[in-house]
């Protein structure tokens, strides 16, 4: 590792959440004042930032699969998954991979955010939380690394049987090894795609096994090809983190109403026109930041009408979808009628 130093689609039995960039929560969320006083290079494109808080107070406290949202110049808010310790209140981890389609968050974070810079947080957050469970397979595409690193700990910790499936380009792309191997060892199960090919997920998960949860976090085709090789698993047993938003059918949008809880405003959402930009037009202040219902940052509550959501996000659990309590502002729309928001 070389620290860098500082310079002048959904099945109703899979459990999807995402990580990306927009969720509506309260617009006076409390955020984080912090310094990065670590930034270490584990691969070519892969960067680990250690935060900690300038007030030096402790931390949230947060479970594995939660996110923190980092907020960059311009506005800009991404998010990432705390891959360091649940124990520690005095920092936190997070791996950021140089993506070339960025739009300019991890070229912020890989260019110019420097060790002793300070940097607004928010979080954490947790759409991917870790269930209980006797036994595990914990498997990780690429960055997709980052949030299985605290759940295989809490599984060790825990007592649980796991196995850690990791794939990656090559060795030298997955920054994460190194440790992965010395706190894992024979669990971990390391497929580099130069020296073998695609992993067979396939063949791994022909066989089913009754009592084991499945959690896989990468890139779209790798978990799409996770969740159609463990298709035959029990329902339920498969969990997965999208970074990637659904594709939907556009032809089914309509036009709606919304009702703000606070003051009975009703306002109409055409079909050209999400939910959040309505709300902007008119002067309510949302938290967002990927306007593809992939990261949570704009959820809102929803008082009533629930059962008439068009769901379009990755984050909600099928569960979550079926209650009608929460709403992805960024990209959910309604099937006709009205949704009475908690706003």
């Amino acid at each position: 590792m070389t620290p860098i130093a500082p310079t002048t689609s959904a099945r109703p039995d899979i459990s999807e959440s995402t990580s990306g960039t927009s969720a509506a929560v309260a617009c006076d969320e409390p955020v984080l004042e912090m310094s990065v006083v670590e930034k270490v290079r584990l691969a070519p494109e892969v960067v680990s930032l250690t935060l900690r808080s300038t007030s030096e107070e402790e931390l949230p406290a947060w479970e594995p699969g939660a996110h923190i949202d980092l907020v960059m110049p311009g506005e800009m808010i991404r998010q990432y998954s705390l891959c360091g310790s649940v124990t520690d209140r005095s920092s936190y981890r997070v791996g950021v991979l140089r993506d070339p389609r960025s739009r300019g968050g991890s070229i912020f974070v890989h260019d110019t955010l420097q060790v002793g810079d300070s940097i607004e947080v928010r979080g954490p957050r947790n759409h991917f939380p870790l269930e209980p469970s006797s036994d595990y397979v914990f498997v990780a595409g690429g960055i997709g690394v980052t949030p299985m690193i605290p759940m295989a700990a809490q599984a060790l910790s825990a007592g649980a049987d796991f196995t850690f499936v990791y794939c990656g380009r090559s060795r030298e792309s997955m920054g994460y090894l190194p440790e992965l191997t010395e706190r894992f060892g024979e669990r971990l199960i390391v497929n580099a795609d130069d020296e073998s090919g695609l992993f067979d997920l396939t063949g791994y998960f022909r066989d089913p096994r009754p009592g084991t949860s499945v959690y896989a976090c990468g890139p779209a085709p790798f978990l799409d090809a996770t969740v159609s090789a463990a298709s035959n698993w029990p329902s339920g047993s498969v969990h997965i983190e999208r970074f990637e938003p659904l594709v939907v059918d556009e032809s089914t949008k309509a036009e709606f109403e919304i009702v703000l809880g606070s003051s009975d405003t009703v306002l109409t959402v055409p079909k050209d026109r999400s939910v959040l930009e309505v709300l902007r037009d008119n002067g309510v202040r949302v938290l967002s930041s990927c306007s593809e219902g992939t990261c949570g940052t704009c959820e809102v509550s929803v008082l009533s009408g629930g059962e008439n959501i068009e769901h379009r996000d990755t984050v909600l659990s099928p569960e979550e979808w079926d209650s009608g309590e929460m709403l992805m502002v960024c990209v959910s729309r309604c099937r006709g009628g009205r949704l009475v928001l908690d706003l």
